[in-house]
């Protein structure tokens, strides 16, 4: 028997998933469209279509775990588009990287006014609120990017915002955790003043600790509170040795680091872990600079002078490379090339079983084999290989193997609960914890996550919280707009389906020492090539049976063998849409009947099915979806 072609009628879900890298962002920022809008040269909507939704845009440019580009289109076919790297080059020359910071100011001010681009760009909710007078005080506690983005959120809607710091700057672990040679601090006080400047306080150097803590909040008239305060204590490792001279955990070492301290590590470095804390350690190390009595060797002398760093390090990791987590994502994979070019060497799928010292100082630590990570179901569960061990001498040892919170100043009649992993215990759908008016998200709820992850946090946790305050939540729906492109105008790029993916520009490895920024902006010309790159998913194909004169033109031309006319009997439909079917069309089933259908995971929107269609049965519209409140 002949197996049937499953398809689905098309409905708002289908259109909305289409656009695979908007679905894929966290905080569904529509990467298409300001990729798109690049290479029109249209830089300014670009820019706005970026950062709205994102108050974090010129840092997501250069550190965002890109979920957009593990789901582009694009990468079925051979690579995905650089979005990120794109976002970097669009915020770099209309962003807070090149606009005089009075001009910033102008151009923010104006952005937030009702009517114009920015407010255009507004998700629909922090629209439609925004106007309504408020004088109610949301204490935010934490200034990473959770934390910073719901407060950006909740002063676009009008509610006073109070972020409590516990350190004398801002930015949390994009300051504290992220080396500056991948992120500008520069960069990161320029996004923050722009949340200051929408009316935004600060108190620095402000923890909350036994004797100031949620109890002393409510005091002073917050009547919501949302809790982002990171994870910023290292994981131990339970095994011999851990208390030796010379193993660290990597949240402490790049605390130090990040903040202007020497960490004297020695010529061998090695880390243990495969996520981007792990990396960003090991990279770091590269730039550290040992004691002049560690250079033994002109060897080690040359790579000092080079970097400034440890002469050796290397990375040993429970995962295989398959499983490695930083291997995971597009720009995890980048990260893992600058590191191999660099000079940090790889151990897969090693385990430690104990550290070996000598006068309480790390001499090197015994590994055991691991078979593999991850359990058939897919959780973390080790399977050691005892029959492989082998002994790896290092003079410091750094820890990346997960992250926890210090949540000491949660007392009992907070009522606010905790997870056996000693996280805060929350509802994942809208943050919020066990006590009314207390919302919590981020890293310590979640654990250690990507920044955009974070970021979707702050927001959710802005939109929440205005529902506590107004008593009641809002019903969303959403409208979906289309236009028509006349065929005879409808083009795309020379060659767009022919470039190659090309990595963003990196500085020489003689170059890298210190905090001297590895990555930079693409030229103009390599930008606007990458983003031609883009597939266009918001552009979509229709067809109009009623136009059809079954002439078969469109499936002849087809590069990608995508679209493909079969009889009616040939589908597998369920019998009520078969009815619709038969009614919509008068389709008499005594006569054959035929059906186009569409492969919209190989299509790369060329268009030639409408140029060649004699009858305008085929057509190219976009498709674009707004978020909006009932009102």
């Amino acid at each position: 028997m002949t197996s049937k072609y499953a398809v689905i009628i098309p409905d708002i879900e289908f259109w909305k998933n289409l656009v695979p890298c908007q679905i894929g962002c966290p905080i569904h920022t529509d990467a298409g469209r300001y990729v798109q809008l690049i290479a029109r040269q249209e830089y300014e909507e670009a820019y706005l279509t970026a950062r709205s939704p994102n108050p974090f845009a010129s840092v997501c440019g250069r550190v965002c775990a890109a979920p957009c580009e593990d789901v582009c289109r694009r990468g079925k076919i051979d690579a995905p588009v650089s979005i990120r790297a794109l976002k970097r080059f669009v915020t770099d020359k209309y962003g807070v990287e090149s606009v005089e910071p009075d001009t910033q100011d102008a151009l923010f001010e104006h952005a937030t006014e009702p009517g114009n681009k920015w407010a255009w760009h507004l998700p629909i909710q922090v629209e439609s609120r925004k106007n309504i007078v408020k004088n109610k005080k949301v204490a935010v506690i934490g200034s990473g990017p959770s934390g910073l983005s719901c407060a950006h959120d909740l002063a676009l809607m009008g509610y006073q915002v109070t972020v409590f710091e516990a350190t004398n700057v801002a930015g949390g672990m994009l300051r504290h955790g992220i080396p500056e040679y991948r992120l500008s601090r520069t960069l990161i006080d320029k996004e923050i003043e722009k949340i200051r400047f929408l009316g935004v306080e600060i108190r620095y150097n402000t923890p909350l600790d036994e004797k100031f803590g949620i109890a002393q909040l409510k005091k002073e008239a917050f009547e919501s509170i949302f809790i982002s305060i990171g994870t910023q204590r290292g994981r131990d490792l339970n095994i011999e040795g851990s208390n030796l001279d010379g193993v660290v955990k990597a949240i402490d070492y790049l605390l130090n680091i990040n903040n202007g301290y020497r960490v004297n590590l020695g010529k061998k470095v090695l880390v243990i872990g495969g996520g981007f804390v792990a990396f960003d350690a090991a990279r770091s190390a590269l730039r550290a600079g040992p004691e002049p009595s560690d250079i033994h060797s002109a060897v080690d002398a040359a790579r000092v002078a080079m970097r400034g760093g440890a002469s050796q390090v290397h990375i040993a990791s429970l995962e295989s490379f398959a499983e490695m987590p930083v291997l995971r994502s597009a720009q995890g994979r980048e990260e893992f090339e600058e590191a191999k070019r660099e000079g940090v060497v790889f151990h897969p799928q090693r385990g430690p079983k104990r550290f070996v010292g000598q006068e309480g100082k790390v001499k090197g630590v015994e590994f055991i084999g691991v078979k593999r990570t991850y359990d058939d179901n897919g959780r973390f569960n080790p399977e050691y290989d005892p029959g492989h061990t082998e002994f790896f001498e290092a003079d410091s040892i750094i820890l990346a193997i997960g992250q926890h919170a210090d949540l000491s100043f949660i007392k009992p009649a907070d009522g606010i609960e905790l997870t056996p992993s000693q996280f805060i215990k929350i509802d994942k759908e809208n943050l919020t914890t066990t006590a009314p008016g207390i919302f919590a998200g981020g890293d310590v709820a979640f654990g250690p996550r990507n920044i955009i992850d974070a970021v979707a946090n702050g927001k959710r946790a802005a939109l929440s919280i205005d529902e506590f305050l107004r008593g009641k939540k809002p019903e969303i729906y959403y409208n979906l707009s289309i236009e028509k492109i006349p065929t005879r105008r409808f083009t795309r790029p020379e060659d767009y389906e022919q470039h190659e993916r090309l990595a963003p520009p990196t500085i020489d490895i003689q170059r890298r020492t210190g905090i001297s920024e590895v990555e930079s902006t693409y030229t103009e010309e390599q930008a606007l090539q990458q983003a031609e790159r883009c597939l266009a998913c918001h552009i979509q194909t229709i067809y109009d049976a009623e136009k059809c004169v079954m002439c078969n033109r469109c499936v002849d031309i087809c590069p990608e063998y995508c679209l493909k006319l079969v009889p009616l009997a040939e589908l597998e439909i369920d019998q009520t849409t078969k009815a619709k079917l038969l009614e919509q069309y008068d389709i008499n089933l005594l006569q054959p009947a035929s059906a186009m259908i569409k492969d919209d995971e190989t299509c790369i929107r060329c268009g030639l099915c409408a140029v060649r269609c004699p009858t305008d049965a085929m057509t190219m519209e976009v498709f674009y979806y707004e978020q909006k409140e009932a009102v």
